[in-house]
């Protein structure tokens, strides 16, 4: 039998896989606050879905809490937390952060979760982290209507914050791979033509992503997440990602559109909405539909960002069966 890690790497080179790979991930609201009960989770997903990466999604926080920030639960559909205290309040602020390491206790922590996904995942399964990048955990530790009022009128306290930042990072990814990831979910979300403007990306964002991902270059299967619309997808030109995935049913570019604009592999098809909302059949047809755009080479059956928590059972079944069922056909 091919194994996952065979069939997304076969999808990466360009070969025809056996059936089209599919992924998706979900975020596990409570379940996320302690590094165990985290890892039984996302395996209990994989138990239950057979998918063929394995996205760790901890709460956005982990990456920010040990700086001092705090959140908490308020049963949002994405499974995400508010942020109820920021820590960056002044322009000054931005220069008074301090470099993280990796056993602060909330890195740590999730460090640990990785260990233990790793330790009871099949080896053969390939297992990537979510890690945000500098920009994005700017906007957790002030608030992002702060961030962007910072980052135009005082770049350069900001510029200092990002460097700290990016240098926490980049030693977290270090110890990720120690632990054996394949790869790293690189969640990019001011990379949009209504945050900010592209010259503003590439000055705040881009120097900062650049320094972090030297870290990745020895990893196989990462991917980057533009969220959002209006989303700066030329940038992939500056990066060397084999996956990546995005809104591609809210924003441009369609799937068989990218498939002329990125050489690598896409990873979408599938609404959010369709999962929670619509029956089994809907969610086949789009399937079927996202492996016709994109004829199904380079191609990972996915959604534009994570399932949200609602997303009935039998959906998610009817999504794994989809690209099954199809070669069944084809037999």
């Amino acid at each position: 039998m091919t194994t996952h890690r065979e069939r997304i790497q076969a999808c990466l080179s360009g070969e025809t896989p056996d059936r089209t790979p599919i992924a998706f991930w979900r975020h596990f609201p409570v379940d996320d606050q302690n590094p165990e009960v985290l890892a039984a989770s996302t395996l209990h997903f994989q138990n239950t879905y057979d998918l063929d990466i394995v996205k760790v999604s901890p709460a956005s926080s982990y990456a920010v809490k040990d700086w001092g920030v705090e959140d908490k639960w308020m049963g949002d559909a994405e499974g995400s937390r508010r942020y109820t205290k920021r820590v960056i309040h002044k322009p000054e602020d931005w220069e008074k952060l301090k470099p993280l390491d990796p056993t602060s206790p909330h890195l740590a922590g999730q460090l640990y979760c990785l260990r233990l996904i790793r330790k009871n995942l099949n080896p053969e399964t390939p297992l990537i982290q979510t890690i945000f990048n500098p920009l994005a955990q700017a906007k957790y530790l002030a608030g992002n209507e702060t961030l962007l009022a910072h980052l135009r009128e005082y770049p350069e306290a900001v510029m200092k914050g990002l460097d700290t930042i990016a240098k926490t990072t980049t030693k977290f990814i270090e110890s990720a791979c120690e632990l054996g990831v394949d790869g790293i979910f690189y969640a990019v979300q001011h990379a949009q033509a209504s945050t900010l403007e592209l010259n503003e990306y590439k000055s705040f964002g881009l120097p900062y992503d650049q320094k972090v991902l030297e870290a990745t270059q020895d990893l196989w299967c990462n991917m980057l997440h533009l969220h959002g619309t209006d989303v700066y997808f030329s940038l992939l030109r500056l990066f060397n990602f084999q996956i990546v995935n995005w809104h591609d049913h809210d924003t441009y570019p369609s799937l068989s559109e990218a498939q002329n604009l990125f050489k690598g592999t896409l990873c979408g098809g599938l609404r959010r909405e369709t999962l929670v909302f619509e029956e089994q059949a809907k969610v086949k047809e789009e399937a079927e539909d996202a492996i016709r755009q994109t004829k199904g080479q380079h191609f990972i059956l996915g959604t534009g960002c994570v399932v949200p928590i609602t997303a009935p059972h039998g959906n998610l079944v009817a999504a794994t069966k989809s690209v099954k069922s199809l070669v069944e056909g084809e037999k």
